[in-house]
């Protein structure tokens, strides 16, 4: 028997080191295969957008992707700066004659479509060609596509074209049936985070603001398509409203596409845009491929720098990790660009549906101590909303596109009570006892008291005070006009700017542009990208880490999974929180 455990042993420890040895392997070839030569683009080349990646703020740096491997937070992802940047290179480029969107489904927000649309109407400003195909083409890719000089749908293929949705998920049911009671603290009516939890419907104030805002975003982007596409609005909505577009016939008839053909008929096309012979073969570069061409602009060496400090994320208290916003992490991003003297300015770059409030405030402070020493431009992507706009009130200027989301000022809070769960469902039982009448509060394991229940939620009525005035005096309004716009509802970037709650539109580089003329550098600046990122190793190990944790927890609970998985989603709303109500997802 110890023979046959030694052997075990041995057998394990040698496919760690295998794997260990693979691994270094893997990453020298991919290092030594991005220290190669600079790429090439040959004459008459297209570069080719699939966007059917998820797209995060800054491209993942992960030197296995070009060799297929991903590793959870280094899965396979592309960077909206990377992205732009090809575009913009690519207008330049005298060997790329065009681009081809082929595109389906695009993984991306909002706010981030729209900036690589704006990129897109700039790059046909230089006089080359955009082609789009699609077997489908959903909302998202038509819209990006709508910009497109030809536009290739396959003859069995089908566009989505019949407006905006979203599904909001409820709880309450499977909650009672578990016999777990959630103590709900909240301000705001609007402020619906919390109604999956006690409703199993939406109620009617946030079905007055999901309208809204959905409308509103959904108006800005069909006036956008109608402009592309040399289409009256109203002509644009009928055909969006009443759903008559449901193949690719009718898409031609309608006029949202030029054409009904297979791939290689808007290949075929792109040739003789491209001066390519028929037999000879379309040079198509992949993103992937084209980030890594050398830009032949001139190399800037200024010693001027704008520091642009990217939260994308929920907001959480202490370090948090990548794809989060760490408060700790945060500051630290926010104390380094303020003590740099060749930092003249800061970006906030903001892509948050909130989180703690705690921890928002934390950054805030640290952003108004930034603003004492040099401006702070706040930047909304996709949504900047609860504590995603806490941090950005407080900016000098907030710039955010008229179909960011964002608003949502309010505070909720959430105590479980699942006494009922481990008494009827397990048959646990737990008994108390303290030195004081509240010394184990909160807990989660017996119904809070009235007493309790007012002492909570007289917490959250303070913590929406202060974030009511703070937001006030960042927006030069009362206090009791910001609350009129407050009490927890969403609002899309064109309303936000219509009530004085966002300065400007714009994307990024609207932001980098106003910080510079704010602090008197003009083009005189290069970028600073913060927070410093983790190496390779730190995201590979650590995420292989918490993934093996989680496998082992599901196999360990069989089908009790399912409820741990909801009583974790519960349990990480730690303290007070300033969010987004729901997880919201746009259809």
């Amino acid at each position: 028997m110890l023979n046959f455990l030694k052997y075990v042993l041995a057998t394990v420890i040698g496919l760690l080191v295998f794997f260990f040895i693979s691994v270094l392997l893997l990453v020298g070839i991919a290092a030594s295969s991005a220290s190669e030569d600079e790429v090439q683009i040959t004459k008459g080349s297209v570069l080719e957008l699939k966007l059917d990646r998820p797209i995060a703020e800054r491209d993942p740096e992960n030197p296995l992707s070009e060799l297929g491997f991903s590793f959870g937070a280094l899965s396979s992802t592309d960077g909206l700066d990377q992205i732009k940047a090809a575009i913009r290179r690519a207008k330049k480029d005298d060997n790329v004659e065009g681009i081809f969107l082929n595109l389906g489904f695009v993984d991306a927000g909002m706010g981030k479509m729209e900036e690589i649309r704006n990129e897109l109407i700039s790059f046909k400003k230089s006089g080359k060609f955009i082609v789009a195909y699609g077997d489908v083409a959903t909302e998202k890719g038509y819209y990006l596509t709508s910009v497109a000089d030809k536009i290739y749908l396959n003859p069995l293929g089908a566009l989505e074209f019949n407006g905006m949705s979203s599904e909001v998920y409820f709880y309450k049911n499977l909650l009672d049936k578990l016999d777990i009671d959630v103590q709900i603290f909240k301000v705001g009516t609007y402020k619906s985070a919390v109604e999956p939890f006690f409703l199993d419907k939406i109620s009617a104030p946030n079905h007055e603001q999901l309208s809204s805002f959905l409308n509103s975003i959904n108006n800005f982007q069909l006036q956008n398509i109608a402009k592309s596409r040399g289409k009256t609005f109203e002509e644009v909505k009928n055909i969006s409203d009443n759903m008559l577009v449901r193949n690719a016939e009718d898409a031609k008839k309608y006029g949202l596409i030029t054409d009904v053909g297979y791939y290689d008929e808007a290949i075929d096309y792109m040739k003789s845009k491209a001066g390519v012979n028929e037999d000879d073969k379309l040079e198509l570069v992949q993103l992937s491929k084209y980030k890594k061409v050398k830009d032949s602009g001139e190399t800037n060496t200024s010693k001027n720098r704008i520091a642009v400090i990217y939260a994308e994320g929920d907001i959480v208290d202490g370090e948090g990790e990548e794809g989060n916003i760490g408060s700790t992490r945060f500051t630290e991003a926010l104390r380094e660009a303020r003590m740099n003297d060749k930092v003249k300015a800061v970006v906030l770059r903001i892509s948050s549906p909130g989180g703690s409030a705690l921890a928002s405030d934390v950054i805030w402070r640290e952003i108004q101590l930034t603003k004492k020493v040099k401006p702070v431009i706040a930047s909304m992507s996709d949504v900047a909303a609860s504590g995603g706009y806490y941090i950005a009130m407080g900016c000098d200027t907030i710039v955010a596109h008229p179909n960011t989301i964002t608003g949502s000022i309010g505070v909720f809070g959430i105590i479980p009570n699942i006494q009922g769960f481990l008494n009827n469902k397990l048959g646990v039982t737990v008994d108390h006892v303290s030195t004081g009448k509240f010394s184990d509060m909160p807990t989660i394991t017996r119904p809070m008291t009235e007493q309790e229940k007012e002492i909570v939620q007289n917490e959250v009525n303070q913590i929406y005070e202060t974030f009511t005035s703070k937001a006030a005096k960042g927006r030069g309004m009362t206090q009791e006009h910001l609350k009129t716009l407050a009490s927890g509802r969403v609002w899309s970037g064109l309303e936000a700017k219509q009530r004085n709650l966002v300065d400007t539109y714009g994307g990024l580089e609207k932001a980098i542009a106003i910080a510079a003329a704010k602090a008197g550098i003009k083009d005189d600046y290069r970028l600073l990208d913060l927070p410093r990122r983790k190496s390779f190793f730190e995201e590979l190990f650590g995420d292989m880490g918490s993934q093996v944790k989680e496998q082992s927890i599901k196999a360990e609970m069989g089908e009790l999974y399912l409820y741990y998985k909801l009583y974790k989603k519960v349990e990480v709303l730690q303290g007070m929180q300033a969010r987004l109500p729901y997880e919201l997802e746009v259809q």
